[in-house]
């Protein structure tokens, strides 16, 4: 019989392509949902054993992980827009984690393999090429960022405390990649917005960038390499601007391109909360290096421009947004072509 592993927040973006990656490996799946009602709306995910449980409360994650051989930790906070007060975040993702870790060594699970960020990397380091060694300043940092810091150096000192439990932990950048139902992720937003035409112009801000797909096979890999014990992993490309996202867009489908004025961005964040989350990133370098995940693990990224064409076929064909057209002079491919 296949090994059982335990997803965490199943409901979620990354946690569905972990789902089918592992399913299509032979191994069964159990998924955490807060609500065992919410699960009845998971159409997209067949054969797995759903058992409620939430990173605030103790209670469910003893037969949560039962059985279980591995676990994968993807559930955590991330909100579209900064919270009031930064524990929103923090004490969720740090308890959470604990929590799922706590209950992974009292179950004898073999190894967690705990999503984290290279937010939990870049902040506070200047326009430097990043590895694995660097840590995020939480001085730096904002909430989301500070989060995913804290409850990665958490896992970490629980690990350190556990020795029987094996930990990986990988760092992946913006998530984008096609969704899997209308409910999506915050990250594939930006692409959202694009094909609405909700703005005029972009600002010039970046992100270092991986499709959800290949995330998901990084996990995976950490799971079963034992290379990857007690190691953390950056999965991410190069720096990808939003006016690069939309150029290489717009090869299929009518979207804005004209670049906005950083002081138009800045002036706009006075009354717009999109533009007050994209003012804090103007200016800001993301500059990581997958070397490591690459020679150890083996894995690969496919090109940024297929992630982000397969984002917006998906997006239309779920109907999150409307079809925008295609560029004077040219027909899109059909919305049915995304890879799901």
């Amino acid at each position: 019989m296949s090994d059982l592993v335990l997803v965490t927040g199943a409901s979620g973006y990354l946690a569905g392509h972990v789902i089918d990656e592992l399913q299509g490996q032979g191994y069964r799946v159990r998924g955490t949902v807060r609500s065992l009602a919410k699960a009845a709306e998971l159409t997209h995910l067949t054969g797995v054993d759903f058992v409620q449980a939430d990173l605030d409360s103790d209670a469910g994650w003893a037969e949560a992980v039962a059985g279980c051989r591995f676990v994968l930790h993807t559930a955590s906070p991330f909100p579209p827009a900064e919270p009031e007060h930064e524990d929103e975040l923090v004490r969720p993702a740090v308890d959470g984690a604990l929590r799922v870790l706590r209950a992974a060594a009292s179950a004898g699970v073999q190894r967690v393999v705990l999503t984290s960020s290279v937010a939990a990397i870049m902040r506070g380091h200047g326009d430097r090429l990043l590895t694995e060694d660097y840590w995020s300043d939480v001085n730096a940092c904002n909430a989301y960022e500070k989060s995913k810091t804290l409850a990665e150096r958490a896992a970490w000192d629980f690990a350190a405390a556990h020795p029987e439990l094996e930990l990986a932990v990988i760092n992946p950048g913006m998530i984008l990649g096609p969704v899997q139902r209308a409910a999506t992720g915050t990250s594939v937003d930006a692409v959202r917005i694009l094909l609405a035409r909700e703005m005029p112009g972009l600002p010039d801000l970046g992100f270092s960038t991986v499709d959800v797909r290949d995330v998901a096979i990084a996990h995976r890999l950490a799971m079963e390499l034992p290379q990857a014990v007690g190691n953390r992993y950056i999965c991410a490309g190069e720096q990808v601007s939003l006016p690069e996202m939309a150029r290489a867009i717009a090869a299929e489908y009518r979207v804005p391109t004209r670049v906005l004025p950083d002081w138009l961005v800045r002036l706009s964040a006075r009354f717009n909360p999109a533009a007050a989350l994209a003012a804090r990133y103007l200016g800001r370098a993301e500059h990581v290096s997958a070397a490591k995940a690459q020679d150890e693990l083996g894995w690969t990224m496919r090109p940024v421009r297929q992630t982000l064409l397969d984002t917006a076929a998906s997006l239309i064909r779920f109907g999150v947004v409307a079809d925008p057209g295609a560029p004077r002079g040219k027909t899109p491919r059909p919305a049915s072509q995304a890879v799901a």
